[in-house]
């Protein structure tokens, strides 16, 4: 229970020019069962966050299918390694890709990390910053 607390998360979500098929990567993810984060793992994850209410959310986060996507299209590990390096942030892919996503920490500008995500991917990429509550 957040006690009241309203949590407020600034949420940014950015994909390339290209996309990635579904069927492909759902292909491709049962190809690599070893990058399966196993269910015991995953609920171990969730239970330890839940016993530290100010953890970042980030440290629940894990997809399955990001080592499938990751061996193929590689712009998308080089600029989350990137964002990681850069600024020590949490990126993530959604779903089964190509689109990705990130919370910026308090008192990162959104404008410096739109930067670094248009410098890696062309001006061609879809970039979007929004409020959670």
């Amino acid at each position: 229970a957040f006690l009241g607390v309203i949590a407020i998360f600034v949420l940014m979500v950015f994909k390339p020019a290209f996309g990635i098929a579904t069927p492909w990567a759902y292909g491709r993810m049962i190809a690599t069962r070893g990058s399966y984060l196993p269910a015991a793992a995953a609920e171990a994850r969730l239970a330890a966050w839940r016993q530290a209410p100010a953890a970042p959310v980030e440290e629940l986060l894990f997809n399955n299918m990001e080592a499938a996507a990751f061996g193929k299209f590689i712009a998308l590990p080089a600029l989350l390694a990137e964002l990681r390096a850069r600024f020590g942030l949490a990126p993530r892919m959604s779903g089964s890709g190509s689109a990705c996503f990130v919370f910026l920490p308090e008192g990162l500008a959104a404008t410096v990390v739109i930067a670094a995500v248009r410098e890696a991917w062309g001006p061609r990429c879809f970039v979007c910053e929004t409020t959670l509550a």
